[in-house]
């Protein structure tokens, strides 16, 4: 199915290649690129690109591309969720998903993309089994690793393979008999900024004066940077925790397959889509 992958940094650069079932020149990027040039925004890349020979689908995650080349017709929503899972994976690995990220814990990088992809099609994307496969990198392992020459591939099979629940262990147990479900709810509200008073509305109707909703913001600036002008554009985006604007509500919640009789809770989101202000 994915024949390779390359990732693009936001100075139009390829840092990293990894390829399956055969090696693909980089010159197929080359589609990609103009695409790239043509868009308004770095968003706006369009996720599917034909080519002569190939389809390029791709992501735009923490200022990286994830471009995955394929070579024959295949869902394009199924390619997106796994570079999805692979931006995840990396987060979880290494804390953040960045370019320096990537570059310093390369190796483990690879064995991840080996073990994730089984000759270009998924097979282990769940956390608890790739960490059984391939140890979290920590500064005292990369020590013994450099000294013993050993990697972080685990020695024995992972266990959640074993399980009914492939991204749970087996045999494992909890402290607190506890289960969370968040219900994330969307809506198509309208917004207006009034670029003199500087004040941006976003209205949704009625809101219960008990749960009032917050703005919270963060302005990330690369180590090096110049300072914003005194005009900067900031992408937002607005929540209102534990309500639900729809009226709906979870009536009932059962769970099956445990002896214990946990807690369980329940937690609304409402949530804009993302807006970018220019002040």
């Amino acid at each position: 199915m994915i024949h390779s992958l390359f990732l693009v940094n936001s100075s139009g650069d390829i840092f990293l290649e990894k390829h399956w079932k055969s090696v693909v020149s980089r010159s197929v990027c080359d589609y990609f690129f103009e695409a790239q040039e043509r868009a308004s925004e770095p968003e706006n890349v369009p996720p599917v690109i034909p080519t002569p020979h190939h389809y390029l689908i791709s992501v735009l995650r923490h200022r990286i591309y994830f471009v995955a080349v394929i070579q024959s017709e295949v869902p394009p929503l199924f390619v997106i969720e796994f570079l999805h899972r692979v931006v995840d994976t990396f987060q979880d690995y290494f804390g953040v998903c960045t370019e320096a990220a990537i570059k310093d814990n390369v190796v483990v990088v690879y064995e991840l993309l080996e073990e994730m992809l089984d000759n270009g099609f998924p097979l282990a994307t769940e956390s608890n089994i790739l960490k059984e496969l391939i140890k979290p990198p920590t500064i005292l392992r990369t020590v013994v690793n450099t000294i013993t020459g050993s990697t972080n591939v685990g020695e024995q099979l992972p266990t959640g393979q074993l399980s009914v629940v492939p991204w749970r262990r087996t045999g494992v147990k909890y402290t607190n008999n506890e289960a969370y479900f968040d219900v994330v709810e969307e809506i198509d509200g309208t917004y207006n900024f009034d670029p003199v008073t500087k004040l941006l509305s976003w209205d949704v109707g009625k809101i219960n004066p008990q749960k009032l909703p917050s703005l919270k913001g963060s302005m990330s600036l690369q180590a090096g940077a110049s300072k914003p002008d005194e005009n900067p554009t900031i992408n937002i985006q607005f929540k209102i925790q534990q309500s639900a604007l729809s009226g709906l509500k979870v009536n009932r919640l059962d769970m099956y397959g445990e002896k214990y009789k946990p807690f369980k809770g329940i937690k609304y989101m409402t949530k804009a889509g993302k807006f970018q202000v220019r002040t």
